[in-house]
């Protein structure tokens, strides 16, 4: 299957995107502090990637990617994943916190002075 690597993506985005409406997460709104949480990290096991592929220690089934490859051979679909993944993260832990709301025990460090 020629996409299932973004049909991986997809429904791992279908089901946590819902959280960002129904529970009110505001991940998306807060744009700037999400890209702050995904973009270094994932720049970071880009690099990691490319090293690997040129090495020969990592590469990917041409017959389950889309075959769109940026510079040093890295597949935009693994380019994807290092941002879908980790937002997937994010909006399952605000939509636990949001529906865990005024209950001690789910502070991530951003709620204020709670004293």
């Amino acid at each position: 299957m020629r996409y299932s690597y973004i049909g991986v993506l997809a429904f791992i985005l279908v089901g946590t995107l819902w959280l960002e409406v129904l529970l009110r997460t505001r991940v998306l709104r807060r744009w700037r502090r999400l890209a702050l949480s995904i973009v270094p990290v994932a720049v970071l096991f880009c690099l990691w990637d490319i090293y690997a592929i040129a090495s020969g220690h990592w590469d990917f089934d041409i017959a389950q990617i889309t075959g769109v490859y940026l510079p040093g051979d890295l597949p935009i679909d693994e380019v994807l994943f290092f941002v879908v993944v980790p937002l997937a993260g994010i909006l399952a832990l605000e939509g636990v916190r949001s529906a865990k709301r005024g209950r001690a025990g789910w502070e991530a460090g951003d709620e204020g002075d709670a004293s």
